[in-house]
């Protein structure tokens, strides 16, 4: 009885330690603990939250400097969400108007 007690009661503290921390509820102190999040980028986080709670993974990254694509994914991975969601590649914010379009690759010059 002893050895399934103590088992349950490690599976919880386990599965705790693997809960995933939402941006728009996490502390200072939790937003440091996601892999990746080091104190200035909880501090950008939290002073961009004083004006809002983030929508979406596009709201984060539209307003907090330093959250683009490859760290919202590392961040998610790592146990981070927003509103309970995890990012995926569509929630990538929409490139606006003065934003260049990646260049094509040069064609091959046909022979004369």
């Amino acid at each position: 009885m002893f050895k399934f007690i103590t088992a349950a009661v490690l599976a919880l503290a386990s599965a705790a330690a693997f809960a995933a921390t939402d941006v728009n509820k996490a502390s200072q102190a939790e937003l440091e603990a996601v892999k990746g999040i080091g104190p200035s980028m909880a501090t950008r986080i939290l002073e961009a939250r004083k004006a809002g709670s983030f929508n979406n993974w596009a709201d984060l990254q539209g307003r907090v400097k330093g959250v683009g694509d490859g760290n919202a994914r590392k961040f998610s991975a790592d146990g981070l969400t927003v509103n309970g969601q995890a990012y995926s590649a569509t929630d990538a914010p929409a490139k606006t108007k003065g934003e260049k379009a990646p260049k094509k690759a040069a064609e091959p010059k046909a022979k004369s």
